[in-house]
């Protein structure tokens, strides 16, 4: 027995000691064709699903990294071994994830969806899912994150590391068993990443290449990292990256994101309390961390709590007057500064992602060639992390294959044909997955499509059913809208809350019980297949009967039974409504189409009662189809609970007092939408 287990592992170190070698010269083959990938992903999947180098995965658990300023982070470091957990001596590139859920979430959901006899359970159980046509069907692509590779980007990838990379997993400064106080983001995190990046190129078993991994929250850090260019990192795969945290999910259009801060902020304050409990067994609890957690139990809710109950302006307190100015430390901190990235990056996001204001727009921010920069959005939510999204027939391959090829191309020199895939693939939101050389695509016109209204007889349902004419009307009318609670049953209700409400598609697919506090707009039928790709934004020429108020709009697809989907959306506070021109997008014709709202209380404009004032509603960008028989749809609200609230103070000026919208032939109100082409053309 001892002589042929020596045979074992001699065998095996001949093996992995040959891929090591070879790995770098090996073939692409054809190009990657199209969103598929081709034969191309087929040999991507071959090498992430196939035999690897090493049998086994050897785990060193908390290890303590010191940073400059002396606080003790602790990581799990997963290494390639044999298969009696022996790790190899071979130096290999490392994958990092910078965690704020604590590793030990990280090391269990490993552990128990990688498990040799659950893993293929586990696997069958995700495929045999099918609650399609119920009221609970959007569980089918939460569950499909582990059966199309979404699970293994937020989790350890143990085929990854099997195949000759070391992952570790950190716990960010102030949350699992790290210590210190948990920064959100700000320099001090930031300079940590890249401190964590230096220890793990100058380890002895790291080869000195480096490359980030993870999701949400250990993306947005990816993208920190990334733009400060390490010299040890080589490549980055964030999978749905923020940018902009003020304007993606603290306050979109200037109002508070009640439906996901305080569940996030109680999810990080809460797991980041759970003590190492094998350190108190064994005698080596960390009592810094102990006076670190009792020093900041509830980190950022002063700040929410102040935006929730400050009655009025002249009592903002200082720990939320700083986020609302641009130049304050967080709100610096928090910008992506993509334009200063020099890896190659792979990002993948979504089109009702809780970031769908950011990924877009930072890719087109990196000033890297395609190839060594590669967008791919879906259309799912948050959760679902390419769930019901990838590796099936007409779509991409899966998330932790597409890694796998990206990570082997830029840490191992592999010639995979990775860096010829894409560079865009895109989620048509109503049909199927395309592949694009940019967002927006090439060869949109825009059109101004004008509020009317003359009924359409599409929504009787609504507060008002009106027009979406190619022709401005030529007559005034006033339409009047009330805040209501209807938007708690919306897409965006469930884009705001992480896809949890899409669980019951009955809300999230269909809008018109939403619509029933709208103001309705809506084309006649599409006559021929129409593209929209790229920005939006509905104008309105709006009158209050207080110095303030909350627009919200969304574009839908109006199929013929009635079912209203929305394809994007858009909400702005009125007297936030200002943008930085510098900053923002605008047609040939002159229209914004894409306002950078400004964001400030110094810039902020109260609206003066009874008098007409524009306001300009940027929606997200998005990618759709609107087939024959179909009609777009704007819907108009001046409430959306839960995605935002205003903060308290502009609340109360707004009293909650009905809202108005002006239709006059001299300041029209019209969605400007990008389309292949133009309706009524």
């Amino acid at each position: 027995m001892g002589g042929s287990s020596k045979s074992v592992r001699l065998l095996a170190g001949v093996i992995a000691l040959v891929a090591v070698l070879v790995a770098p010269t090996v073939v692409a083959g054809a190009a990657p064709s199209g969103p598929t990938g081709g034969s191309a992903a087929a040999r991507w999947a071959a090498s992430h699903d196939g035999p690897q180098p090493y049998a086994g995965v050897n785990v060193s658990w908390d290890v303590p990294i010191r940073m400059s300023d002396g606080t003790v982070l602790r990581a799990n470091v997963y290494r390639p071994a044999d298969a009696r957990e022996r790790p190899t001596s071979t130096k290999t590139p490392v994958i990092v994830n910078m965690t704020p859920y604590t590793k030990l979430i990280s090391s269990i959901g490993s552990a128990v969806t990688q498990h040799p006899v659950l893993e293929p359970f586990l696997l069958q159980l995700a495929r045999s899912i099918n609650l399609s046509g119920t009221p609970i069907d959007g569980i089918n692509a939460i569950a499909h994150t582990i059966r199309d590779g979404g699970a293994k980007t937020f989790l350890v990838d143990f085929d990854l590391v099997r195949s000759g990379y070391t992952q570790v997993v950190v716990d960010v400064r102030g949350t699992g068993f790290s210590q210190g106080k948990w920064d959100v983001f700000q320099d001090r995190e930031q300079r940590d990443t890249v401190e964590v990046i230096d220890w793990a190129s100058k380890q002895r078993w790291s080869n000195g290449k480096v490359g980030m991994s993870g999701v949400s929250y250990s993306a947005i850090n990816q993208i920190q990292a990334a733009n400060k260019n390490p010299k040890a990192l080589k490549a980055i795969f964030p999978v749905e990256p923020g940018g902009d945290l003020i304007r993606d999910i603290v306050a979109p259009g200037g109002a508070l994101g009640v439906g996901f801060l305080p569940l996030w902020l109680t999810l990080v304050n809460t797991t980041k309390m759970v003590p190492n409990v094998a350190s108190m067994l064994n005698g080596t609890f960390d009592w810094k961390w102990l006076a670190d957690r009792i020093a900041d139990p509830l980190t950022f809710y002063p700040q929410l709590l102040a935006g929730l109950f400050t009655p009025d302006m002249a009592s903002v307190p200082p720990e939320l007057k700083e986020l609302l100015e641009t130049d304050s430390e967080p709100r610096t901190a928090w910008l992506d500064r993509a334009e200063n990235i020099t890896t190659p990056t792979f990002i993948y996001g979504g089109w009702f992602d809780l970031f769908t204001n950011s990924e877009v727009r930072m890719y087109n921010k990196i000033p890297l060639p395609p190839g060594k920069k590669q967008l791919i959005m879906g259309d799912g939510y948050h959760l679902t992390i390419g769930g019901g999204q990838q590796g099936r027939a007409g779509t991409p391959p899966r998330l932790d294959v597409l890694q796998k090829a990206w990570f082997d191309k830029w840490l191992k020199g592999i010639d995979n044909g990775i860096d010829s895939y894409g560079p865009v693939n895109l989620k048509q939101v109503g049909d199927s997955w395309i592949t694009a050389q940019q967002f927006p695509r090439a060869g949109m016109k825009r059109q101004r499509l004008y509020l009317s209204d003359r009924r359409s007889g599409t929504a009787p349902y609504a507060v008002r059913d009106g027009s979406l004419t190619p022709t401005a009307p030529q007559s005034q009318a006033r339409m009047t809208i009330a805040p209501g609670l209807a938007p708690v049953c919306s897409r965006d209700a469930a884009q705001q809350m992480a896809g949890a409400l899409a669980i019951f598609p009955g809300c999230s697919d269909d809008a018109r019980i939403s619509e029933r506090a709208a103001l309705t707009f809506t084309t006649p039928p599409m006559t021929t297949t129409r593209s929209v790709s790229g920005y939006s934004n509905v104008r309105l020429n709006t009158v209050l009967d207080a110095p303030d108020g909350y627009w919200t709009a969304t574009l839908n697809d109006v199929a013929p039974d009635g079912t209203s989907k929305v394809i994007s959306s858009g909400q702005v506070v009125a007297s936030l409504r200002g943008y930085d021109p510098a900053a923002s997008q605008f047609a040939p014709n002159g229209d914004v189409i894409d306002p950078f709202y400004n964001l400030t209380l110094s810039t902020r404009q109260r609206v003066a009662p009874g008098r007409p004032v524009s306001i300009d509603i940027g929606l997200l960008p998005t990618e759709a189809i609107v087939k024959p028989g179909h009609r777009l749809r704007v819907d108009v609200f001046a409430m959306n609970f839960p995605r935002g609230l205003p903060l308290r103070p502009l609340l109360n000026e707004s009293g909650l007092k009905p809202q108005h919208i002006q239709l006059d032939p001299n300041r029209p109100s019209f969605v400007n939408l990008p389309l292949s082409t133009p309706i009524g053309g």
